[in-house]
């Protein structure tokens, strides 16, 4: 039964991978700028997929995940144009650093005790002295003027069909390895060290450890998809990572779908691809939007927006099955009585 019941874990994840690979060939595959916003979308999935696995799972509010996107892709950008190495090594120690930077916080928030406020601020600061980092540094980062990589190749662009393939490919396996540890003992302690860490920790459950192992991996998935971004657009700037770029926006993705849901960073991206398009020229009404959305969906919506409505939709089908049940069952008692 286990096998089974593991096989059956990942049904959602082959639907999910099943439209992504059709989609675009009914849909936009002819179309650059379509075909653009489906790769965004694919771009803040994989960062979201990863942001959901530290704070959705373990509630570790990392709001630094720019700056570990900043940190894959700028690692590649500087290996490959400074050092000479092959593109590939960048992209490989790029996520390596990235998934260290995250293993570090988390472990200076475990060390430290911060709660899931102190910690925000803790990793929003280390986002804005990113930030300046990148400013500051000019010989190696480019400063405000970016810098560019070796061309990727030209069906793997990021206005391209095999561009939209590339990303779709990874959020595939970061949503595995979502799953993986979900069934495994890892998703055990999560959902403990979640719901209630003192009493996870009275359980036995090794809350530091795990909290770790979640921001190592979460913090490598953002930084191999923002090296891999890097490598597609061919260009990066300190905007591109910026807070209000990438942070905010994964913020009310994973919040959106729901904290801790399977496919919910997914769903999320790709109704807010189109939604950040439609705001692309309101200046900072956007940033408003998004932080009032912010609110509304953790006040309202603590579930997320898609699990909220499924459930609602339960709740209502099943009252409506209740009373015709109540109704069948009086005229049977109407039949039987002399």
């Amino acid at each position: 039964m286990v096998p089974v019941r593991r096989g059956r874990a990942f049904l959602p994840i082959v639907a999910a991978a099943a439209l992504l690979v059709f989609v675009p060939q009914i849909w936009f595959a002819s179309s650059e700028y379509t075909t653009s916003l489906a790769v965004q979308a694919m771009v803040f999935a994989g960062y979201a997929v990863g942001f959901n696995l530290i704070f959705g799972a373990t509630n570790q509010l990392f709001l630094c995940v720019g700056a570990l996107a900043g940190i894959g892709a700028y690692g590649t950008a500087i290996l490959s144009n400074h050092a000479s190495l092959p593109l590939w090594v960048g992209i490989v120690v790029g996520t390596v650093v990235a998934a260290a930077v995250g293993g570090v916080m988390s472990w200076v928030a475990v060390r430290r005790s911060l709660g899931v406020i102190f910690t925000g601020v803790v990793t929003l600061a280390f986002s804005f002295a990113f930030q300046d980092l990148l400013f500051g540094q000019q010989h190696l980062t480019g400063g405000s003027t970016g810098q560019t990589l070796p061309a990727a190749a030209v069906s793997l662009a990021y206005n391209q069909i095999g561009g939209y393939y590339l990303f779709a490919v990874v959020v595939i396996a970061f949503l595995i390895v979502f799953r993986l540890l979900q069934i495994s003992h890892f998703g055990w302690a999560f959902r403990a060290l979640r719901d209630d860490a003192l009493a996870a920790e009275l359980a036995g459950v090794n809350v530091g450890r795990y909290r770790i192992y979640a921001a190592v991996i979460g913090s490598a998935m953002i930084g191999l998809t923002g090296a891999l971004y890097a490598y597609s657009e061919g260009f990066i700037s300190p905007p591109t990572f910026a807070f209000d770029q990438v942070d905010v926006t994964a913020l009310v993705l994973v919040a959106f779908g729901g904290l801790g849901t399977l496919l919910g960073p997914l769903f999320g991206a790709v109704v807010f691809a189109f939604l950040d398009n439609a705001l692309v020229n309101s200046g900072q009404v956007r940033e408003l939007i998004y932080g009032a959305l912010v609110v509304v969906l953790f006040l309202g919506f603590r579930e997320g927006v898609v699990q909220t409505a499924v459930r609602l939709t339960t709740r209502l089908a099943a009252g409506g099955v209740r009373p015709r049940r109540l109704a069948a069952r009086g005229e049977r008692s109407g039949r039987a009585a002399p």
